[in-house]
């Protein structure tokens, strides 16, 4: 398993979680679930990328 499926399925959990405790419908759920999980990878891929700028 790479870094970035490590990172993938932790965001996919994570955001399960945060849609079921966060929001009480629904159809809100879900949204909030999608919209925490493009958040996760978009925080990774940001990040791995300054890091690549600061190592170089």
């Amino acid at each position: 398993m790479t870094h970035f499926t490590a990172a993938a399925t932790f965001a996919f959990f994570a955001s399960i979680v945060l849609g079921i405790t966060q929001r009480s419908q629904p159809r809100q759920m879900v949204r909030y679930g999608i919209f925490c999980f493009v958040l996760f990878l978009a925080v990774v891929i940001v990040g791995s990328w300054l890091m690549r700028l600061i190592h170089a």
